[in-house]
């Protein structure tokens, strides 16, 4: 990574490492928060939803984790060849992960206000 083009200004590159690591914390709190369900899940009986849940939950922020890395390659790349920055790809992915999950939530909150 580091042998290609020219060395860029030193502000920009340590500005998309921050934003490598902002969406590595998020990836990270997403694992956390999948942690924390899987122990709510485990007070009660029947349980399984959150068990899925918290799954899909881990998973999620394990992808972001590696989708941190490799959008801070993309975007070091093109700053060292003075490209245009490429658009972060895995941001439509995680509205849509962020949404899916608020709506299983909230689904799940009300399916245990009802049973």
């Amino acid at each position: 990574m580091y042998g290609v083009g020219t060395e860029p200004d030193v502000r920009f590159s340590l500005a998309n490492e921050r934003t490598a690591l902002a969406w590595l914390r998020t990836g990270l709190t997403l694992v956390a928060g999948g942690v924390a369900l899987t122990t709510l899940a485990s007070f009660g009986e029947g349980n399984e939803v959150l068990d899925i849940i918290a799954g899909m939950a881990c998973l999620a922020g394990g992808v972001l984790a590696l989708a941190a890395i490799s959008g801070w390659r993309r975007r070091e790349r093109a700053l060292r060849l003075g490209e245009p920055l490429p658009a972060p790809r895995i941001l439509p992915v995680l509205v849509a992960a962020v949404a899916l999950f608020a709506l299983a939530m909230a689904g799940y909150a009300v399916y245990q206000v009802v049973a």
